[in-house]
Order: C-alpha cells, then sequence, then structure tokens
C-alpha cells in the first residue's frame, strides 16, 4: 500500500487524522530539502561566530539587542536559554527564533565584510527595535509563527540590502513581515513605497489603521482608496476628524473616497447613511433621501436588509455592521418582554417579513434567547412561503448561512428548515455547508467553526453519515492540490474528521486530539501559583441584571468555608481549609463606576503579581470585551455568561490558548451560573482536578429533579469538552503552528 492509500485508509476507518497533517508537512519538508543547495563555502555573514571582536564603540548598540534577548529568554520566570511554555510547539518555536536566531543575526551583522560601522549600528538598532516589538506580544500559537517569520524577514531583507536586490526581495515579499521590518527600507523610498501600496491594496483594512505613519507620503492615496472599498467607516471616521489625517483624506482624488467624504459632510446622520454608499455613489439615491429613510427605525432596516439582499455593495461590512446593530435593538427589546405574553412580546417584529427576520437572527447570535430564536424561526417558515428554505437562502445570497445553520441546528430548528427542501437541493446545500472551509486566510475559521458546532447539535443519524462523508472527500480533495490554500484544507479537514467521528466519546476525541492539553478536566495543579493558591477574577457590572447576579453569587460562599472582605471597590472571598482559593469580585457599583471598580480591583491585581488562572464572566455580551481585555495564557478556565459564538471563541483564545471555555447559547442565567460554579469550587477544595464530565453528570441529576425551566435553561450550557468550536480552533492553531515549525 502506498503512503497516499496508507492515510486514506486510516481516515475511512476512522483512526486518528492528525497524523495526516504531520505527513502532509513532513512530504512539504522533504520537498524543500530536495532543492536545497550544498553549501561548499559558508559566506561571512552565514558565519555562526564572530570573525572579529565587537568594537568598543558598538558594543553598546550590541548589548541593547542583547538585553532585549534576555527580557525574552525571562518570559518564563527563568534566564535559562528557553522559552519553557505549556505549549511546548509555541515554546520551541519563540525559543529558537528569539532565543537562537536573534543572537545569530547580530553575530551575521557584525560578520558582514561590506557594511560600513555606522551601517552595522543602523542594522542593530532595527533589530533591538524589532525585538521591543516582539516582546510586546502574548506568547500565543499565532504570534508564534509571526515572531518565526518576523525575525527571519529581517534577516533576509537586511542581506537583500547587503546584495543591492532590495527591489526584488520586497516585490517577492511584499507582507506584513517585510512592511513591520520597514525600517531597513527607510534609504529605499521606491521600495518602501512599494511595500506600502501593496499591502495596502491587499490588506487594507490593516493598512488603513497605520495611516498615521504616512498620511503625508504620497503612497498613502493608494492605500486610501483601496481602504474605501473595504472599510469605508474607518475612512468616514477620518474624514470627519480634525486631524491630519482628515487632510489625507480630503486631499485623495478617488471618486468613491469623495463620495465618502461627500456623506460626512451633508448627512445629518452619516453612519446610518454610510451603507448607502454604492447608491450614494451610482446616483441611485440623494444624501437627503437615505436620511429620510434613516429617520424611520422601520424602514432602516427593511432598506438595510434591501441592500443585502441586492448584493454588490461596496459598504458591505457597514451594511452588516448596521444590519446587526438595528436587528440586535430589536432582538433585544423582544428578549426584555421575556415574561410577557407572544403577542405582546413579538408585537414590534409582526411586520417583518422572512428575510428581515433571518437578519436579525443571525446578528444578535450573541444576545438572542432561546424562545425568542424559536419564535422568530417558526414566523419565518411561515413567512418565507410559498418559498422553501433552499429560495430563502438564495434570496439572502447565502449571506452568513452557516452561522444560520449552526443557529438553527443549535437551537433543533435544523430538521425543520432542511425538511422544506426538495431532497437534492437538501444535499446540496449541506454539500456546501461544508466545502471550501480551506478558503480565505490561515486565520480565518469562521466558517470551518460554524461547522464544527452544527455537529455537536445534530442529532439525525444519516445526516451526521452525509457530513462524514463530506468532510472525508473534502480532505482527499485539499490532500490532491497540493498547494498553498490545501496546507489549510488538510488541517481544517482532518480536525473536523477527528472531532466528527470522536464527538459522542469525549475521552476519546481528548486522546485523538494529543496536540492539545486534555479537554476533560483541568488539572487542580495547573491552576495553583507559586503559593499553591487558585486565583479567581469575575466580573460584574453595574445594571439590574448585574446587581441581581452579584446578590446570587454571594451565596457559593457559606461563613463554614469562606472568610470575605472588602473595600469601596471588590469583594475577596478567601477559603479556609488546606486548599487555599482566592476569589476576587468586583462590586456592581451605578454605571460607569463599575468599570472604575474593575480597573481598580486590575491594577491591585497587578501591582501584587497576581495572576488569575480562572475568570468568571457575568453579564450580557455587549460587556464581554471589558471581561476578556486582561485575560492572560495563565488562564485556564474561562466561564461566559453568553454565548460562546466564533469571535467570542476566538478573543478568548486569543489571550488565554489553553483556556477551558464554558458557555450558554444564550445569555446566562443566575439560576444555572451558581450550580456550576459551586460545582468548580467543590472539587478545588478538595483539591481535585475540575472534572467536566463528572461535573455535568451531577449537574444533570441536579436540574432534572429542578422545574422545567431551568433544566431548559441549563441545557442551553455547552461544557469544555463538547464546546466543538473551540476545540476545533486549538488544534487548528497548534497544527499550524507545528505544520509551520516543520517547513
Amino acid at each position: 500500500m502506498n503512503r497516499k492509500a496508507a492515510l486514506l485508509f486510516l481516515f475511512i476507518t476512522s483512526l486518528t487524522i492528525l497524523a495526516a497533517p504531520d505527513a502532509f508537512a513532513q512530504k512539504k519538508k522533504k520537498k524543500k530539502d530536495k532543492k536545497k543547495e550544498k553549501i561548499e563555502k559558508l559566506e561571512p555573514w552565514e558565519v555562526d561566530t564572530l570573525i572579529a571582536p565587537i568594537p568598543i564603540n558598538r558594543q553598546m548598540f550590541t548589548g541593547n539587542v542583547e538585553k532585549q534577548v534576555k527580557k525574552a529568554d525571562m518570559k518564563d520566570g527563568a534566564a535559562d536559554g528557553i522559552i519553557e511554555l505549556e505549549d511546548t510547539a509555541v515554546s520551541h518555536t519563540v525559543t529558537q527564533a528569539l532565543l537562537k536566531q536573534v543572537p545569530l543575526i547580530l553575530i551575521h551583522i557584525e560578520n558582514l565584510p561590506a557594511a560600513t560601522p555606522q551601517k552595522k549600528i543602523q542594522y542593530h538598532r532595527s533589530l533591538e527595535a524589532m525585538m521591543r516589538r516582539l516582546n510586546a506580544r502574548p506568547l500565543t500559537p499565532d504570534n508564534a509563527t509571526y515572531i518565526k517569520r518576523s525575525v527571519t524577514n529581517f534577516e533576509e531583507l537586511m542581506l537583500a540590502r547587503e546584495q543591492n536586490r532590495v527591489m526584488e526581495f520586497v516585490k517577492q515579499n511584499d507582507n506584513i513581515y517585510t512592511l513591520d521590518n520597514s525600517e531597513l527600507l527607510n534609504e529605499y523610498p521606491e521600495a518602501k513605497a512599494y511595500v506600502f501600496e501593496a499591502v495596502g491594496k491587499a490588506k487594507p483594512e490593516i493598512m488603513i489603521k497605520r495611516l498615521p505613519e504616512f498620511a503625508r507620503e504620497s503612497y498613502a492615496d493608494p492605500v486610501i482608496a483601496a481602504a474605501a472599498k473595504i472599510v469605508p467607516g474607518t475612512i468616514l471616521t477620518y474624514a470627519t476628524s480634525t486631524s491630519a489625517l482628515s487632510s489625507a483624506v480630503r486631499r485623495n482624488k478617488d471618486p468613491l473616497v469623495q463620495t465618502i467624504v461627500q456623506i460626512g459632510t451633508e448627512s445629518k446622520t452619516p453612519l446610518k447613511a454610510l451603507p448607502f454608499l454604492t447608491e450614494i455613489y451610482n446616483k441611485k439615491r440623494t444624501i437627503r433621501e437615505v436620511d429620510a429613510i434613516t429617520a424611520n427605525p422601520k424602514a432602516y432596516y427593511k432598506a438595510l436588509v434591501g441592500l443585502k439582499t441586492e448584493g454588490n455593495n461596496i459598504s458591505e461590512k457597514a451594511v452588516d455592521q448596521e444590519l446587526n446593530l438595528r436587528g440586535l435593538e430589536l432582538v433585544r427589546e423582544v428578549n426584555r418582554l421575556h415574561d410577557s405574553p407572544a403577542p405582546v412580546r413579538f408585537k414590534s417584529l409582526m411586520d417583518f417579513d422572512a428575510e428581515d427576520l433571518y437578519f436579525m437572527m443571525i446578528g444578535s447570535q450573541d444576545e438572542i434567547y432561546t424562545s425568542s430564536f424559536t419564535w422568530m424561526f417558526d414566523r419565518m417558515l411561515e413567512k418565507m412561503k410559498p418559498l422553501s428554505g433552499d429560495q430563502l437562502l438564495d434570496k439572502v445570497n447565502k449571506s452568513h448561512f452557516r452561522t444560520f445553520i449552526r443557529m438553527a441546528a443549535g437551537y433543533n430548528k435544523l430538521s425543520p428548515f432542511l425538511s422544506s427542501m426538495e431532497e437534492d437541493k437538501k444535499s446540496a446545500l449541506m454539500k456546501e455547508f461544508v466545502a471550501n472551509l480551506e478558503k480565505g486566510d490561515e486565520d480565518e475559521l469562521e466558517d470551518a467553526v460554524d461547522v464544527a458546532d452544527a455537529f455537536g447539535s445534530i442529532t439525525d443519524p444519516k445526516l451526521i453519515d452525509f457530513l462524514k462523508n463530506e468532510i472525508k472527500s473534502n480532505y482527499e480533495r485539499t490532500y490532491g492540490a497540493n498547494n498553498k490554500e490545501s496546507e489549510k484544507g488538510v488541517i481544517v479537514y482532518g480536525l473536523l474528521s477527528t472531532i466528527f467521528n470522536s464527538a459522542d466519546n469525549s475521552t476519546e476525541l481528548s486522546g485523538q486530539l494529543s496536540v492539545i492539553p486534555p479537554i476533560t478536566f483541568v488539572p487542580y495543579e495547573s491552576l495553583k501559583n507559586a503559593k499553591g493558591e487558585v486565583i479567581v477574577q469575575t466580573f460584574f457590572y453595574g445594571d439590574e441584571d448585574g446587581r441581581s447576579s452579584f446578590a446570587s453569587f454571594k451565596s457559593n460562599f457559606p461563613a463554614a468555608k469562606w472568610k470575605v472582605s472588602s473595600n469601596k471597590d471588590w469583594m475577596t472571598f478567601t477559603s479556609i481549609g488546606d486548599h487555599p482559593i482566592i476569589v476576587y469580585a468586583n462590586l456592581p457599583l451605578e454605571e460607569p463606576k463599575d468599570e472604575e471598580a474593575q480597573r481598580a480591583l486590575q491594577k491591585y491585581l497587578t501591582e501584587k503579581e497576581i495572576v488569575p488562572t480562572m475568570v468568571i464572566h457575568r453579564g450580557h455580551s455587549y460587556h464581554l470585551g471589558g471581561s476578556l481585555e486582561n485575560l492572560t495564557p495563565e488562564v485556564k478556565v474561562v466561564m461566559l455568561g453568553s454565548c460562546g459564538g466564533y469571535h467570542n471563541l476566538a478573543q478568548v483564545l486569543d489571550k488565554a490558548p489553553d483556556a477551558n471555555i464554558i458557555s450558554s447559547k444564550q445569555v446566562g442565567s443566575k439560576s444555572v451560573n451558581e450550580p456550576i460554579i459551586r460545582t468548580m469550587f467543590s472539587q478545588l477544595l478538595q483539591g481535585q482536578d475540575i472534572d467536566w464530565i463528572n461535573s455535568w453528570s451531577e449537574l444533570n441529576k441536579y436540574f432534572n429533579s429542578r422545574g422545567a425551566q431551568e433544566k431548559d435553561l441549563f441545557s442551553d450550557y455547552v461544557p469544555p469538552n463538547k464546546n466543538l468550536g473551540a476545540i476545533f480552533i486549538k488544534a487548528y492553531r497548534k497544527m499550524a503552528l507545528k505544520n509551520d515549525a516543520e517547513s
């Protein structure tokens, strides 16, 4: 059996597919090895020892680089030549880049035969600046890849300068790494302009944020023009500001940029008018006509939906943002009337069409209640007749259709939606649902996470088998393609296969995904600090919900097991016993004093070098950013009081790559939160690991004895071992980093 056939055999028999990405990386590495030429004689800059001692007048500059290397070495608390992290792949990558490769670059600079002393000083200064930039980044898998590529790019760009091939180099490497090392291009204005313009056109949403760096340069003009097509909202913000950025935008001759300037100048509500940029630009509507629409909330929402269904909007992101915001406002009102009779609760939605409700549900995915979704979904099915589900999706241009399918599956509404279609249309839709997940940049994972999350909620055996076969087919397709996109596809489909084939058995899945920490439990030892304490930080907010949640939260700390202290900003709960737990919770003071209390607590923790390993967010999802702002890689458990959609999951894992995430499909309930918290604390008070399987087994028994409402609320909570979206993101990032390190 040849190698590819063997891999497919493993795939078909549902053995771990993680070997496939490894094999793919090895295959790629062998190809690169074949291309390597044997070097008969090393050039001076390739010698890894100093050819001559560093002169005294340069030792200060090389010393500054060495200080930054030492700072990197101390990231794990010990200057021992290894940045030791729990994530061994990240540890290896950043150790090689920052502690091995950078010191070699320093030596290579000194060994450059043609470089003048002043040029060597310039290189050392630029190397120090790069190290400062890299040292400021958290050591996550994504950042490890960035660090490795930045360091390699620095040396290659430096050598390109020495070999008089700068323009050739930048044309082959017009990317974010050359951009960030562009200090080395200060003496090459043509090459620098090329990089800024090229990256500006390829990634305008990134470059436009850096406009202050180059607003007065001529190459700012094409960057602004490119950004106008992708992030017109940022251009509008600059145009209406009083800074120098306004001049840079207003001087731009691009017709679209000038239309944005006109909206900023003439519209009564420029942000609301911006989604109509295409129509104003094409002279289909005047700014005055648009202002008349935006003045009527219902007409405005329906007009936004009309823009989505028509498609081809220059300001697509602005349309999405406004559509989500205005739809969320409508859903929040329905949520607020949770206890009212249906005719009262849903009266404000009765005049909306099926496509209006479709976008409303998607836009409110982080806050919509189960009862709100199910009513709106049923109403959508009723209003879309005589259209079938596939025809409705065609009408909305399949906008965010994977998110919709994931939500429908999560709320047990996928079957009635698919039942509205003919069999061949249903198959085509679900085939498309899992197809082309390799598209986009390597860190664009939202669609794949929607697929992973949806699978965890699908119960139809026939559909499950269909999706497994489609994942297998897509794996074979991407593996056979053997191109840049397929590298991502092999990892994505390999991981999805592993998750799909082991989703019902968390222990088996944990074993299959050995690339990430265990998913079924959190070791007690990993939660303790050097003093043996488990530190927990809890965030509360000053609205009515926050005050009620705080009062309920305090019931978790009976005097027999906890002692309590407080000040004007926060309360501290300290366990009594052999296994110390310290819980910090800011007081839910009236807004904005609640955020001031959070900042005061954070300042105290930082000054005292107290690092939480558990974080609990108690509040609506629109408060989530504040709770997660200060997450660190040490955090191992994050409890969200709201939906764990892709953006929330990614935000958590960006800062705490190994976090176990507890999330809810709807806004959290204190009647469910407290039993979960007590269950975790009960295990910790005994010095035990937090065992998710046993915890949820006990919690199921508890809620089965409660009322139907509490039982239903608990069923919306997803334990970390079943949070397939989070598991996918973790594993993907680790596998991508591993493959990158081996390439």
